[in-house]
């Protein structure tokens, strides 16, 4: 860290993808998964659209308006009591066993360096909030569900974190922050983190899509894996 010239301290900012990064696996995805399996939505439908948006967003090609009226739905067809409490349970059954090997460690890696850490994804915060809290991280960035008048719209609020609007929320959330940050650098997976990898001082590919493992090989990034036997930091 350096002192700015007001005599403070600059600090630096790490972002981390969550799902695919963090976690080796898609909480949005699994979280259509799960509803499914406890008959909470239509089986067959659900399922099917489900794995429809899920090949679209690893395409690259996803409309996240879409998909998150989709994804939305079933906060206006249940009740919150009874969403809250399947959202425990998900976080408890699927997502725990999901946090990859080293996820941990490089959080504390980042921690113990004096860094600020926040979490920044295109999954909505309903899903996104409690395995933030999981990981221990008090900072995210996530799409926002808008609620009037204290129930869910099934629309998104503002920008959606998601490709390019990862830029533009990355930056709104970094203008709020009390000090300014001397180098920023975001850890992510896939395709579509390509605008946010390219905006950041760092860029480094974890367990990437073959995409953005081009991309990386390309711009010289590190690659690494969360996942294996060996820390990779």
């Amino acid at each position: 860290m350096v002192k700015n010239e007001k005599g403070s301290f600059n600090l630096d900012l790490t972002l981390f993808d969550l799902d695919h990064t963090l976690l080796a696996g898609d909480s949005d995805y699994l979280w259509g998964r799960f509803l499914v399996n406890e008959g909470v939505v239509d089986s067959a439908h659900y399922a099917r659209e489900n794995e429809r948006f899920h090949d679209q967003y690893k395409a690259g090609n996803l409309d996240i308006h879409a998909y998150q009226r989709f994804a939305l739905a079933p906060l206006l067809e249940n009740s919150l009591e009874t969403m809250h409490a399947l959202r425990r349970d998900y976080v408890e059954r699927i997502i725990s066993p999901i946090v990859a090997r080293h996820a941990r460690a490089l959080i504390d890696h980042h921690r113990a360096r004096g860094d600020a850490i926040a979490i920044i994804t295109a999954t909505n915060r309903f899903i996104t909030e409690p395995i933030a809290e999981l990981l221990d991280i008090d900072a995210l960035i996530a799409t926002e569900p808008e609620i009037v008048d204290g129930a869910y719209t099934g629309e998104i609020a503002g920008t959606p974190s998601f490709q390019d609007g990862k830029i533009a929320r990355a930056i709104d959330w970094v203008a709020e922050q009390p000090q300014p940050f001397q180098q920023v650098t975001f850890y992510s997976d896939s395709l579509n983190d390509l605008p946010l990898l390219r905006w950041a001082d760092t860029a480094i590919a974890v367990d990437p899509d073959e995409t953005l493992a081009a991309a990386a090989r390309e711009a010289g990034w590190p690659i690494i894996s969360l996942r294996g036997e060996t820390r990779p930091f």
